[in-house]
């Protein structure tokens, strides 16, 4: 594998564009949000997403159990707390953002379940992340309902245990994977959408639909998912984790650029500040002192995407 100062023009690009597409993403969730009740619009992101590509992608090259484990952690606790909280008030750009602290929940659960010892850097750099994160909860708490926000948050601690059981799993191949992990999340997600969503909301739903309820999932479905892991997979196989990790970075600076740009959402001085010190604590817990590699971060960051 090649490091940084091997990184190819062209794939230097597609890591930019993969992460500008997982930050734009937020804002595609908030339009598909307008037309779907929560639950059941990620329960059909994952449908679309699954069934295409499971006829290619071959069988899971992992266990079942942990294909079933990340796919609930994952597919059904993650992406569900996250669309509700976004459903519930939480901004595009800050949703971006906020999910992020998946970083400073999995150092935690891997040192935990997995005995793995932060290092020095790592703590420093998740404390800085974590004044981040309580300036905007104070900020965005002001005017906003919290629920919205604990919601993305407690997204992101399903995401530090759906990282530390990937780590368990060591999956050979990162599309066949999510595509598989998919697959499990669909019928939970449509079952909890017709426990607490009802029928009669999702048949509104698919009966009111527009081409623009249509794009904005097959968006996440295809784009967001199958390419940006197909592509992002690549990436790791053909550079160092080290090299490619710091790309993701770029996810929650896309993510509240564009939920400005697009969606008129505001970025007061306070939340720019806030977002420089997530974004520096984070880039500090990749940062190599030594010739061992940070322990647990950097494959947290390996699946940073989309809400």
């Amino acid at each position: 594998m090649r490091r940084l100062e091997g990184v190819k023009p062209r794939h230097a690009a597609l890591a930019v564009l993969i992460t500008s597409i997982w930050g734009v993403n937020f804002v595609v969730i908030k339009v598909g949000l307008a037309e779907f009740p929560p639950l059941l619009f990620s329960a059909l992101r994952f449908l679309a997403a699954a069934v295409p590509a499971m006829w290619f992608v071959g069988r899971p090259k992992v266990a079942w159990k942990w294909v079933l484990a990340v796919g609930f952690l994952l597919g059904v606790a993650k992406f569900g707390l996250v669309f509700l909280g976004m459903a519930a008030g939480m901004p595009a750009g800050l949703s971006s953002l906020v999910l992020q602290s998946q970083v400073i929940f999995t150092v935690v659960f891997a040192a935990v379940l997995l005995r793995e010892r932060p290092r020095p850097v790592q703590l420093a750099g998740m404390a800085v992340a974590a004044v981040g994160i309580v300036l905007i909860a104070l900020d965005y708490g002001v005017g906003s309902p919290i629920s919205a926000l604990l919601l993305v948050v407690l997204g992101a601690v399903a995401w530090g245990l759906s990282n530390v059981a990937t780590r368990y799993a060591k999956p050979p191949d990162a599309l066949n994977f999510i595509v598989w992990v998919s697959a499990v999340a669909v019928l939970p997600l449509l079952a909890l959408s017709l426990v607490f969503e009802g029928p009669s909301a999702g048949v509104a739903a698919l009966s009111n639909l527009s081409w623009t309820g249509v794009g904005a999932l097959l968006f996440i479905a295809w784009i967001s998912t199958l390419f940006g892991f197909g592509v992002w997979g690549f990436l790791l196989r053909e550079y160092d984790a080290s090299t490619v990790v710091p790309f993701a970075l770029l996810v929650p600076v896309a993510g509240m650029l564009s939920g400005w740009l697009l969606l008129d959402e505001t970025v007061s001085p306070l939340r720019v500040g806030a977002a420089a010190l997530v974004v520096l604590g984070m880039a500090a817990t990749t940062v190599r002192l030594g010739p061992k590699p940070p322990l647990a971060v950097p494959e947290a960051l390996v699946g940073a995407r989309t809400g």
